[in-house]
């Protein structure tokens, strides 16, 4: 560990000990969700719908990691996944760097599978028309479906670094069933990364039209499944060094 990696640990094990900037953090993460302030954002022309914060621990996470395969849940506009196929673009330029090889941009080992329960036209043209699209493949179910399970796992036999992300249906239930039904394909040493795990933290008002809220959504699932499952830790160190993040509790490790 270099001198400045390790200015950088001891600064973020400080975060959690200085309450104004973590009462300041939280904050504005209360009062920045019903601006919609996360809607603001877009990576490479789509929008993504994430907070700049969990954004960059994403990227780091991924190129820490290596996956050849990220599995989402949750599609939206297409922003997350034209992220994860960004990267695994950018880890096929690295390896291709370091190896002193030539490669073709358009043809990757590596695929990002998105899952959605309805891809809506105009958003699924334009992620078939995007340069990223070459790496993702695209499933139209339910996430808790038997069929789109048996499918994600068949299409996951293939790969040896898997990856998580799951943001779809917030409801305890359902992310419950997602855990139940992907975390098990998370290769030891990478994430299955549970977004919107702040919805327990946020009063029940804040999601009118919403069937989650506090006491039901993947804040609760995540502990749940925790309990039953010791092969996962929360990695608290993500969550300190971001202190604005939507995924408290949600950045899964596995360990075994």
């Amino acid at each position: 560990m270099t001198e400045f990696e390790q200015e950088v640990n001891n600064r973020i094990k400080e975060n959690k000990k200085n309450k104004e900037l973590v009462k300041s953090a939280k904050s504005f993460l209360a009062n920045s969700i019903i601006p919609k302030y996360s809607y603001n954002f877009s990576w490479l022309g789509r929008p993504i719908i994430q907070y700049p914060q969990d954004i960059v621990a994403i990227q780091e996470i991924i190129w820490s990691v290596k996956p050849d395969l990220i599995i989402e849940t949750g599609i939206a506009h297409g922003g997350s996944i034209i992220l994860s196929a960004s990267m695994l673009a950018m880890l096929d330029l690295a390896d291709a760097i370091e190896k002193n090889e030539l490669i073709t941009p358009a043809n990757s080992e590596r695929k990002v599978l998105g899952i959605d329960i309805d891809i809506r036209e105009h958003n699924k043209i334009a992620i078939e028309k995007h340069p990223m699209f070459s790496r993702i493949e695209m499933i139209e179910g339910s996430s808790v479906d038997q069929k789109t399970i048996h499918k994600v796992h068949d299409f996951a036999r293939n790969y040896k670094n898997i990856l998580v992300l799951l943001d779809s249906n917030h409801t305890y239930e359902h992310v419950y069933e997602e855990l139940k039904a992907y975390a098990p394909l998370v290769t030891k040493g990478s994430y299955c990364i549970v977004l919107d795990t702040n919805i327990e933290d946020v009063p029940s008002s804040t999601f009118p039209d919403r069937p989650w809220g506090p006491g039901n959504n993947p804040k609760t699932a995540v502990h749940k499944y925790l309990k039953e499952n010791s092969s996962f830790v929360i990695d608290e160190e993500i969550e300190n060094k971001l202190l604005i993040t939507v995924c408290p509790d949600g950045y899964l490790k596995k360990i075994s």
